[in-house]
């Protein structure tokens, strides 16, 4: 299983939920929100989940998204651990040099409370804050507030960094695929 595989897992959902989070549903996270892109993410052929980006503004996405709002919601195609979804998550920010081995360690115990198993269907989504975090939902409950914007950050660069392990998926998620 590599790395994006589990990194992917880990991704957030955006869900249609009704749980509240600091006095927000999951869909109102956004406000008013538009797809950026979406894509699907195969390991070896085999089809780990799908991913939606949401942002607030209509229009093609790109990498200013990290200066902004945005949801990063994925849907996934089959069962999972949490446990492969935190360390996948954790080689993929490594590989792309961000971070300090003293941050990797505290992010990785962040993720192993975040990220508990997933089935087929299960949305986990992330809620991106830029300059102060993420939320994290699974079907639309919320499961954590990060409140480490260098590890938001990290995390989200995971699928929308020039860097990625998964280019393809990246420029689909940002509106760029044919």
């Amino acid at each position: 299983m590599s790395r994006i595989l589990a990194t992917v897992i880990g991704i957030l959902v955006l869900c249609s939920g009704t749980v509240h989070a600091g006095g927000l549903t999951v869909q109102e996270e956004l406000g008013q929100r538009h797809l950026a892109g979406k894509g699907s993410y195969r390991w070896f052929g085999i089809k780990l989940y799908e991913a939606y980006l949401w942002q607030e503004k209509q229009g093609r996405a790109d990498t200013a998204l990290l200066d902004g709002r945005f949801v990063l919601e994925l849907v996934y195609a089959r069962e999972l651990q949490g446990e492969r979804i935190a360390a996948s998550s954790i080689d993929e920010i490594r590989k792309l040099n961000m971070g300090s081995p003293d941050q990797h360690a505290a992010w990785l115990s962040l993720m192993r409370q975040v990220f508990s198993d997933v089935q087929e269907g299960t949305r986990l989504s992330g809620a991106y804050q830029a300059g102060q975090g993420v939320r994290f939902y699974r079907d639309g409950v919320l499961l954590k507030e990060i409140k480490d914007a260098e590890f938001a950050r990290a995390f989200f660069s995971i699928w929308l960094d020039e860097r990625t392990s998964a280019p393809n998926l990246r420029k689909q998620l940002l509106g760029q695929a044919s």
